[in-house]
């Protein structure tokens, strides 16, 4: 027994030590995932996943600890311990929501972002207390590795599978070192690796809670494998220097060459219309391509790198043009005008910050500079590796050329196309170039042609005392109604929510006293732009570019609300959705402007639509209509309940309870978030909008049953139709307008209108282009005669198309 072998004490120690460690991290593991079963119901598969990944990590690392002699984990090890257990209970929660379907959304992502936390603490305490070592950071990787790789699982199950990507591309690099020796060699620390490894976490965590729209949900994921793709790439880059013998990895080169062309045959090809991104979009054959690879392999070395440098960030250029073009589409139903929608991205972001709070704006931004700038880069390096390819293989590359060529001219003759409207033989990049600068030029010739037209107003030469003669006395409420269209009445799936409210509407009205007469109107815009319609509506010129925008408010045209002011009426503006100063109010000639802060809401915080509609009506009546020995008002209402996301839209309640608003504290408890519109899908935002426009046009008839008298008269129209999301594609430019008076002689002056009894205009009902109104609605309440042509035809903004 002497002579018998016993362990050294060193591991012994070794052993017990990280044992006891181990079993103390499992203990808080079942604790963990205890206490997620009582708050959402973890299910078994949840729980066997969780447990697995406990056991299979303890496993290694205590194996790995054991191969380098460590006796037992560090402090630094101990919060990475601390972070696999956080790891353990997102894995169950996605297990989980894999079987079940359920979200677990909040809970998910505050565990996840525990852990992205303190990955930040383990390197800290590491370097503190001196106890950094290779079975840390290996471990710390590992951990950080399955997060990502889990989360990537959760997301693609909202975004689709190539989130997966991120997840799997450090397994596929360390998969792809078993078959490539020289990827397994050490790489430097690189702090710009770390930062595109942190932001693979933040953005998946934003992802999996669901804070974000879709569209801006996919380009955070989208920027962060971006980035992951170059960090990635850049040390595939510098390994294979460091191995100085390409012949031992030509796959990794062949790979990256064939992602290069992809890119850039994807950049060419993409469609700028939403309904024509498909697969088959892009099995066509751009000649740019063609024509671009005989260039580049007629010039020499210095001149073909510079050429193809200054090719790719052209094409950049034109991605992120697309890109655009797309966002436009998918929003305002049009393609982005390089002249004059600038402005706009202003507006959206305004709209963003009003949606997703001042840090989701900012969010964007950056993403969009980075994803920017990343295309720009990518571009570039990519045709510059092919212009090399080409060079090194200048017989395939002519040959691959002259039998593409003469497909090309072989389907251009032919006409063949695989999706409607997209030809095989592809030109998109060069028709693409020619038509903005065509755009670029129409814009320029358009802005002198509007300005002669701003200056041609027979109106504007009416004496005072001949405006509006037939009005005299009345007060004239106009109600911009947000996103009020033609679908909203007519759609399937709008009409049964709307179309009930709107014939009750007519009888409670008729019941009141009043009568309703309704039409249509061609606003210039769709999707957005409501200030466009409006300033439409009151000039009497189509303005459908913030170019006509400016030109316009900078004229003295007359307006149909300076119309009412030189008359004689008060003229009032409440803008619940203004936050700021209204420089357009002088031009609109209002006296006197409500913005969101002037209105004094208190009531619970609903984002861009700022407060109900029912409240703005009260607010009216309260600061104007109500007010004793008044003169005639002209009052512009702006009603914003139903501007998406549609995040609170109240049941009325009785007026004298309105009070600051604080009435709809409680009415709002417990609603979804802002943002819940956008991640819900389009079926949901069709029902909330429809649900939005039912309570506007509510608000308007109770308002006029409950205040109306025989003085007023109500003009109720929308501004636009909602985007493409709520309408779908290929939907008119058409708003409903209705009258609401008990005057009879009012309606005796509209009855050659033709416009139909009710709130409701019909299939059949008159349509007009909004920019005839104002002389219409001049002529028909001034003094015969008074009036040039009403009918006369205004100018139409290049590339804008008809109305409709």
């Amino acid at each position: 027994m002497a002579s018998e072998e016993r362990p050294a004490p060193s591991t012994t120690v070794a052993r017990a030590g990280i044992g006891q460690q181990l079993a103390v991290a499992a203990g808080v593991q079942l604790v963990v995932l205890a206490a997620l079963s009582a708050a959402v119901d973890l299910g078994a598969v949840g729980w066997l996943a969780a447990v697995g990944f406990a056991v299979g990590l303890g496993g290694l690392l205590a194996a790995a600890a054991r191969r380098a002699g460590i006796d037992r984990l560090g402090p630094a090890d101990l919060v990475t311990l601390a972070r696999s257990v956080l790891v353990g209970g997102v894995t169950g929660l996605v297990a989980d929501a894999l079987v079940t379907g359920a979200t677990h959304a909040a809970i998910l992502a505050s565990l996840a972002a525990v852990a992205l936390l303190l990955d930040a603490v383990d390197g800290r305490v590491a370097r503190r207390t001196g106890t950094a070592k290779p079975l840390g950071a290996r471990f710390d990787m590992e951990v950080d590795s399955f997060l990502v790789l889990v989360l990537s699982v959760y997301v693609a199950t909202e975004l689709g599978p190539w989130v997966l990507v991120i997840g799997a591309m450090r397994y596929v690099f360390v998969a792809a070192s078993w078959a490539l020796p020289w990827l397994r060699a050490p790489l430097s620390v690189r702090r710009s690796a770390k930062v595109v490894a942190a932001a693979q976490g933040i953005a998946l965590v934003i992802a999996a809670a669901g804070v974000l729209p879709p569209p801006f949900t996919t380009a955070v994921v989208a920027t962060a494998l971006v980035l992951l793709v170059w960090s990635f790439g850049y040390d595939v880059r510098r390994l294979s220097r460091a191995a100085q013998d390409r012949a031992t990895h030509p796959v990794a080169a062949a790979v990256t060459t064939v992602l290069a062309g992809l890119l850039v045959v994807v950049a060419l090809l993409a469609p700028d219309e939403p309904a024509r991104v498909t697969l088959g979009a892009f099995a066509r054959i751009p000649v740019e391509a063609l024509v671009g690879v005989v260039v580049l392999l007629v010039l020499s070395a210095r001149p073909r790198r510079v050429v193809a440098v200054a090719a790719g960030a052209v094409l950049g250029l034109l991605t992120i043009v697309k890109v655009f073009d797309l966002g436009f589409a998918a929003v305002l139903g049009r393609p982005f005008d390089l002249v004059g929608d600038w402005p706009l991205i202003g507006s959206g972001l305004d709209f963003v910050a009003g949606s997703l709070g001042h840090l989701g704006a900012v969010a964007a931004v950056v993403a969009a500079v980075v994803v920017g700038a990343a295309v720009l880069v990518m571009l570039s390096r990519s045709v510059l590796r092919l212009s090399r390819v080409a060079d090194r293989n200048r017989r395939a590359a002519t040959s691959t050329v002259a039998v593409l060529g003469a497909a090309w001219v072989t389907c251009a003759l032919l006409g063949a196309q695989l999706v409607p409207g997209l030809p095989i033989a592809a030109g998109d990049a060069a028709t693409m170039v020619r038509d903005r600068v065509a755009q670029v030029g129409a814009g320029l010739a358009d802005r002198k042609a509007f300005a002669a037209a701003v200056a041609m107003d027979d109106f504007g030469a009416v004496p005072d005392a001949e405006l509006l003669t037939a009005l005299r006395g009345k007060d004239v409420v106009i109600v911009f109604v947000e996103s009020y269209g033609r679908d909203a009445i007519e759609d399937p799936e709008l009409a049964p929510q709307v179309v009930p409210v709107l014939d009750d509407g007519t009888a409670r009205l008729g019941t009141a006293g009043f009568t309703a007469r309704s039409g249509f109107l061609t606003s210039p815009v769709a999707g957005g732009g409501s200030w466009l319609a409006h300033a439409t509506f009151f000039s009497g010129l189509r303005v459908d570019t913030q170019q006509r925008h400016d030109t316009l408010v900078a004229s003295d045209r007359l307006t149909l609300t300076s119309a009412f002011h030189r008359a004689g009426w008060r003229t009032v503006a409440f803008m619940p959705g203004t936050t700021g100063e209204w420089s357009e109010a002088a031009f609109y000639g209002h006296e006197r402007v409500y913005d969101y802060p002037a209105l004094g809401y208190r009531g619970p915080d609903l984002g861009w639509a700022s407060l109900p509609d029912q409240y703005t009506m009260s607010a009216f009546e309260r600061l104007e209509h109500s007010a004793p020995d008044r003169q005639p008002l002209l009052a512009e209402i702006a009603l914003v309940s139903s501007h998406a996301p549609w995040r609170f839209v109240p049941p009325l309640v009785d007026w004298a309870d309105i009070g600051d608003g604080t009435v709809f504290g409680p009415l709002a408890a417990g609603t979804a978030p802002r943002e819940a519109a956008w991640t819900a899908g389009p079926a949901a935002a069709r029902a909330e909008y429809g649900r939005a426009i039912a309570y506007s046009m509510r608000s308007i008839v109770s308002y006029a049953e409950t205040y109306g008298n025989d003085d007023l008269v109500l003009l109720v129209l929308g501004d636009h139709q909602p985007a493409p999301l709520v309408t779908g594609d290929g939907a008119g430019r058409d708003v409903p307008i209705t009258v609401i008076t008990r005057d009879q002689a009012v309606l005796d002056l509209i009855a050659p209108w033709g416009w139909q009894d009710g709130l409701r205009p019909g299939p059949q009902a008159p349509v007009w282009p909004m920019d005839a109104f104002r002389d219409r609605f001049l002529t028909a309440f001034g003094p015969e005669g008074a009036a040039p042509n009403p009918d006369a035809t205004l100018p139409v903004a290049a590339g804008s198309g008809p109305p409709g």
